[in-house]
């Protein structure tokens, strides 16, 4: 069934539910307690929504993942049939130690349409804006691309800002960016946040590179079907046990998977709120009696992105949520 309503008003709640619960732990330096809190109140909240959904993006495996794990189903049961991709928390250490850039994330498409667990957790990833769409080719050198996304953008190589993951596994590409004359922007986490934010109106970068998490790469994939971006990805396994599963699955490690091999659908919805304040969204601020979310809501069908300033009333909302947004556990 087509996705003919808009669920992006819909799923916008269930990221500023997981964002005001979590923003409460912000800084007490407990991963766990925070994405929990985001957790409980994001699941509270995808229950409410009209769709028949399963988590394929989620926690983990049922048995590792007390809620949202992989397969769960999610929703009120009724049609359209949907893949739910879910980070109640992207950045839980950012957002456990008080730095910037955690978000709350929800993407969904229709049933069958989302990159499904190939028990490889990471991918080598390019990603660009839609200006820069068609300019990137993730078997190129490093400086190839560079060059071509500053020809794309009508920019010199050294307007270029790259974002990578600050890893000891990105010592050799940090190296060869720099000698492009490129500039980088390092990140400790959040590489959703890092591909979509080459994707936005005035971007703060250009291109994201390096190795990340697969599962990060499915829900940016879904922005960036959203948003006319584009993003390439190769599975990159860990170690001989995760080749070894590549041999045995018959899991070809040189494809490239593009946008349209992570999500095939046509009728993609993202929502993001921010949980604690970064370039790409602000985060939750608390004030006596309420609180002011800020999020994007994106849908591939329309191509409309909208930025939303939230107003949330305690006495109200938990009179009609039953979730306590006041209290920190």
């Amino acid at each position: 069934m087509r996705l003919e309503r808009n669920l992006g008003m819909d799923l916008v709640r269930c990221t500023e539910a997981a964002a005001l619960r979590a923003a409460r732990l912000m800084g007490r330096g407990d991963k766990n307690a925070a994405d929990q809190a985001a957790v409980d109140a994001m699941r509270f909240a995808l229950d409410a929504v009209p769709m028949d959904g399963v988590v394929v993006i989620g926690e983990g495996e049922k048995d590792e993942a007390p809620m949202l794990y992989i397969g769960e189903k999610v929703g009120s049961g009724d049609p359209p049939a949907v893949d739910v991709a879910v980070d109640p928390v992207e950045g839980t250490t950012l957002l456990a130690e008080g730095m910037p850039g955690a978000i709350a994330v929800v993407a969904l498409a229709e049933r069958g349409s989302l990159y499904h667990w190939s028990g490889i957790a990471y991918m080598d990833k390019l990603a660009v804006g839609p200006q820069a769409r068609g300019a990137i080719d993730i078997n190129a050198p490093v400086a190839e691309n560079i060059r071509n996304v500053a020809r794309a953008l009508k920019k010199e190589v050294e307007d270029i800002t790259v974002v990578v993951l600050d890893r000891p596994r990105h010592k050799d590409l940090i190296h060869q960016i720099r000698e492009t004359g490129a500039r980088i922007k390092l990140i400790l986490h959040g590489d959703v946040s890092a591909g979509i934010m080459t994707a936005i109106e005035d971007p703060p970068a250009d291109i994201l590179m390096g190795i990340g998490g697969a599962p990060e790469a499915v829900i940016t994939a879904c922005a960036m079907k959203c948003v006319g971006g584009e993003i390439q990805c190769k599975l990159w396994p860990r170690n001989d046990d995760e080749r070894a599963l590549a041999v045995a699955n018959g899991i070809d490690l040189e494809r490239v998977y593009c946008t349209s091999d992570l999500v095939r659908g046509e009728n993609v919805f993202f929502a993001a709120t921010g949980i604690t304040d970064g370039e790409f969204l602000r985060g939750v601020r608390y004030f006596s009696g309420g609180a002011r979310t800020y999020s994007v809501v994106m849908r591939s069908a329309s191509g409309t992105v909208r930025y939303i300033e939230s107003r949330h009333d305690w006495t109200k909302l938990m009179r009609i949520s039953g979730v306590d947004y006041v209290h920190a556990r």
